[in-house]
C-alpha cells in the first residue's frame, strides 16, 4: 500500500513490492503519516527520510536483519560508523557516556547539522559501535519530520547518510530516491528537497582526558555556536 498526501486522506495501492510512500508535510508533519512509519520501523522496515543535512536510511537500533540490508544498500561493511538519531540529549545520554564538559557544549550544539563522536554505552549493540574504540556518531537533528518519528517511535533510529555505492553526494530527491530505492527500501518520507551539506562531525572522546574536540569534518552545523577551540584531525 502507498500513501500519499494528495488531500484529506488519499490512499492508493500499488504492488505489495513497491515501497510505502509518504508525501508528508516538511514543516507540519500529519500525525497518521508519522504513525504509519513509526510502525513500519519497529516491525524490521528500512526508510529514507529527510534530515537536516541530506536524506538518510534509518532502521530500528535493535534489528540486525534491518541494519545488514542498510549496510548493504549503502555498500559498507562492519567498519563503518553508523549514526544513532535522538530525539534530545535525555535520550542521546541513554547511550553515550556524557560528562559534564561534554553535555554543556552538546546543548549549546542541538538540535542541529552536528554528528557527536562519543562513547558508546552498554545500550548500543557492539555490532553498531566502533569495533576498536567502542564509541558511537550521535546526533539530534533539527527536522520537524525526523522529529515527530522519533517522538513516536519513542527510541533512537540508526542511521546513515543516503550516498550510494561509488557516489560521492547524498540523494536529494525523493522521485530519484524512489526510482533508483524503490523494492530495496520498504519506506520513502517525501518532505520535498533538504540540504545536501552533511553534517559537521565533532569527537568528543578527547574531553575525557581534559583534552578538546578533533573536528573531523566540517559540514552545515556552526562552529560559532560552541565557543570552544578545536582541532583538527
Amino acid at each position: 500500500m502507498i500513501i500519499e498526501d494528495l488531500g484529506n486522506d488519499p490512499i492508493n495501492t500499488l504492488t505489495p513490492k513497491a515501497v510505502q510512500y509518504f508525501e508528508i508535510h516538511p514543516t507540519h508533519p500529519q500525525e497518521r503519516l508519522l504513525s504509519a512509519s513509526a510502525l513500519m520501523l519497529s516491525k524490521g522496515a528500512v526508510f529514507a527520510i529527510p534530515t537536516d543535512s541530506s536524506y538518510a536510511l534509518v532502521c530500528q537500533l535493535d534489528d540486525p536483519k534491518a541494519v545488514q540490508r542498510m549496510r548493504q544498500i549503502r555498500g559498507i561493511d562492519e567498519r563503518h560508523l553508523l549514526t544513532l538519531l535522538c530525539r534530545d540529549l535525555t535520550q542521546l545520554a541513554s547511550y553515550a557516556k556524557v560528562d559534564n564538559r561534554q553535555y554543556r557544549l552538546l546543548k549549546a550544539a542541538t538540535p542541529g547539522a552536528f554528528t557527536f563522536i562519543l562513547d558508546a554505552t552498554k545500550e548500543v549493540p557492539k555490532r553498531v559501535s566502533h569495533p576498536q574504540r567502542k564509541t558511537i556518531g550521535l546526533r539530534v537533528p533539527n527536522h520537524p519530520v525526523v522529529q515527530g518519528l522519533l517522538r513516536l517511535h519513542e527510541q533512537a533510529l540508526l542511521c546513515t547518510t543516503l550516498i550510494l555505492p561509488g557516489e560521492d553526494a547524498a540523494l536529494n530527491d525523493p522521485d530519484e530516491i524512489r526510482t533508483r530505492l524503490g523494492h530495496q527500501i520498504e519506506g520513502l518520507m517525501d518532505a520535498g528537497a533538504v540540504s545536501q551539506e552533511p553534517t559537521t562531525v565533532l569527537d568528543l572522546t578527547p574531553m575525557n582526558h581534559s583534552g578538546e574536540p578533533i573536528l573531523i569534518r566540517q559540514g552545515g552545523g556552526d562552529l560559532s555556536l560552541l565557543g570552544i577551540s578545536l582541532h583538527a584531525n
